[in-house]
C-alpha cells in the first residue's frame, strides 16, 4: 500500500482529464470506461478490494471496499464518473486548469470533485487500519442519465449509510424533488391541406392540452407544499408534430415532466393527467389522446436526526469552524434510490459553479475541506 499522502488536487485533475461523457447523452460519449479503469487501478494500489459492474458493455461502475476489522458499521461514498458532453464548453474541457484558487474543467463540480475527495478520504483513513467496520466507495455509471449504476450496485451491495458527494457547496443537503416523464399523443387525422371536412389538427388540439397544463403548474404552484421543497411543478419539455405545411397533422406529442414531493407518487401523477385530459376529451370537439409513462423517480428526504447526519454535521462543523448550513438540492440525485433501498443517507459536496454549464469550476479550498470531512465521519461512523 503507497505510504504518500494523496493530494485530492491531484486526483482531480487526473479525473478531469479522462473523457467519461455519458454516451445517453451525447452521441458518441466515451462512457466511463477509461476512468472507471484509472479508479480501479489508483483504489487497488492502496488495498481496496475493486468490483467492477458492468451489466452494459462499456458502461462500468466500481465498487472498492476496505474491510474492516469486524463489528463496525459499513459506510458507502457513493458518486458518479459521467459527465454531460463537452460541446459547447469555454476552452479545452479535459484540460484541469488552475487559476485564483479554483480548478476547471468538465465534470470538476459535477462530480469529479466528489469523487476525488470521497477516494482521497478512504484512502487516507483505511491506511491507518484501525476501524471494524467497511469503507465501501461507489463509483457508478450513467447518473446523468438514467442511473442504472447506482441500481446495479444496489442489487448486490448495501450499507449502513452513506453520502453521495454531489456538489452542494459545503451545505448540508437532506432533501430533493423527484420527476416523472410523460408523453401525451394528441390525435388528429391527416387530410389534405384543401380539406378541413376531412382534416382533424392535431396541433391546433395540443393547444388546449397546452393551456390546461399551465392552469395545472399555476394550481400546483398555490397548493400546499412540503415545509423543505415546497410545492410540485409541472412543464411541456418537447413537442413534435407535422409532416409538411399542406397536411393536416394526425399527431402531435408533447412530452413533459412533472416534478415531485413527498407523498406524490406515480399513480397519483398518472391520475391527475388523466383527468385533465379526460376533461378536454368531454369539452373540446374532437379531442383524443393516448397518454404514456416513462422514468419515475421519487424525491427524498432524509431523517435530520440520523446518526450519518450528525456525524458528517459534527465533523464538519470541526473543520469549517462553523454550523454548516442545512439546505436541499435543486436536481434530483442517486440518494433518492439509496433511501428507497432502506440505506440513511445525505448529501454533502464541494464549492464550485458550472454544473453542465460552458465553464466548470471547483473551489480547491472547498475540495480539502470536503476531504476532512469525509475522513472524520468516516473514522467516526466505522470505528
Amino acid at each position: 500500500m503507497p505510504a504518500d499522502n494523496p493530494d485530492p488536487v491531484r486526483v482531480l485533475a487526473d479525473l478531469i482529464a479522462i473523457d467519461s461523457v455519458n454516451p445517453g447523452l451525447a452521441v458518441g460519449g466515451a462512457g466511463e470506461g477509461a476512468v472507471a479503469e484509472f479508479c480501479g487501478r489508483w483504489l487497488t494500489a492502496r488495498g481496496f478490494e475493486v468490483h467492477r459492474l458492468q451489466r452494459r458493455p462499456g458502461r462500468p461502475s466500481l465498487v472498492a471496499i476496505a474491510r474492516g476489522t469486524g463489528g463496525g458499521r459499513r459506510l458507502m461514498l457513493n458518486g458518479h464518473l459521467d459527465t454531460v458532453g463537452l460541446a459547447g464548453y469555454d476552452g479545452d474541457p479535459l484540460e484541469p486548469r488552475i487559476r485564483d484558487g479554483k480548478i476547471f474543467g468538465r465534470g470538476a463540480y459535477d462530480m469529479k470533485g466528489g469523487i476525488a475527495a470521497m477516494m482521497t478520504a478512504a484512502a487516507r483513513v483505511a491506511a491507518a487500519g484501525r476501524l471494524r467496520g467497511d469503507i465501501m466507495l461507489a463509483l457508478v455509471a450513467d447518473e446523468e442519465h438514467g442511473s442504472f449504476g447506482t441500481e446495479e450496485v444496489l442489487e448486490s451491495y448495501t450499507a449502513d449509510a452513506a453520502v453521495i458527494t454531489e456538489p452542494t457547496n459545503l451545505q448540508v443537503t437532506l432533501a430533493h424533488k423527484g420527476f416523472a416523464w410523460f408523453d401525451v399523443e394528441i390525435i388528429g387525422r391527416a387530410a389534405h391541406g384543401s380539406r378541413p371536412d376531412l382534416g382533424v389538427d392535431a396541433i391546433a388540439k395540443a393547444g388546449h392540452f397546452l393551456v390546461a397544463l399551465e392552469d395545472l403548474g399555476l394550481r400546483l404552484a398555490h397548493g400546499p407544499g412540503h415545509p423543505l421543497l415546497g410545492t410540485g411543478t409541472v412543464h411541456a419539455s418537447v413537442i413534435q408534430g407535422g409532416e409538411e405545411p399542406s397536411t393536416y397533422p394526425a399527431s402531435c406529442r408533447i412530452t413533459i415532466e412533472r416534478r415531485t414531493v413527498p407523498d406524490e407518487n406515480a399513480d397519483r401523477l398518472r391520475d391527475e393527467l388523466t383527468s385533465l385530459l379526460d376533461r378536454l376529451t368531454a369539452t373540446v370537439p374532437g379531442f383524443r389522446y393516448r397518454l404514456s409513462a416513462g422514468l419515475f423517480r421519487e424525491p427524498f428526504e432524509a431523517d435530520p436526526q440520523a446518526v450519518i447526519v450528525q456525524t458528517l454535521t459534527h465533523n464538519a462543523e470541526a473543520v469549517l469552524g462553523r454550523t454548516p448550513v442545512v439546505g436541499t438540492s435543486p436536481f434530483w440525485t442517486d440518494a433518492a434510490l439509496l433511501h428507497r433501498a432502506g440505506i440513511p443517507c445525505l448529501l454533502f459536496g464541494v464549492e464550485g459553479e458550472g454544473a453542465h454549464a460552458s465553464a466548470e469550476w471547483v473551489d480547491i479550498a472547498s475540495l480539502h475541506h470536503l476531504t476532512d470531512i469525509l475522513a472524520g465521519t468516516i473514522t467516526d461512523f466505522c470505528s
